[in-house]
């Protein structure tokens, strides 16, 4: 894997900061914690995607097998950062956790899953 598609990750970061602070201000207000979650999480699956379809033609991928590894590493990536993050800033890890339980409704885990598969889905596209 190439080192140019670990750095594509880090603009994800400023994405899901404005992210998050687009749920903050504006979705909370209107819908309430968990579906302000929900909304964010949306927001973040649409805004990475049109991030990684913008610059795919940088990744140079050249078979499925290195999509799926790019969409692997990047999840690692966002999961280290957000613990991380959280740790960092005091915050416990029930508190971390908290948005991976589907059953409450919190559906971080979505945006993990489609992370993964983001590189793929775009090869796809892209190399029909």
């Amino acid at each position: 894997m190439d080192i140019k598609n670990l750095l594509l990750w880090l603009p994800m970061i400023a994405i899901a900061f404005a992210n998050a602070t687009l749920r903050e201000l504006v979705f909370i207000r209107h819908w309430g914690e968990l579906q302000a979650h929900q909304l964010s999480t949306g927001t973040l699956i649409i805004l990475c995607s049109i991030y990684v379809w913008l610059v795919f033609p940088l990744m140079r991928i050249q078979n499925p097998k290195q999509a799926f590894l790019i969409g692997w590493v990047w999840v690692i990536l966002t999961v280290l950062f957000e613990f991380s993050l959280g740790r960092l800033t005091h915050k416990s890890w029930e508190y971390l956790f908290r948005d991976y339980n589907l059953f409450a409704g919190r559906i971080w885990s979505l945006f993990l899953s489609c992370l993964f598969i983001l590189p793929y889905l775009v090869y796809l596209v892209k190399n029909r």
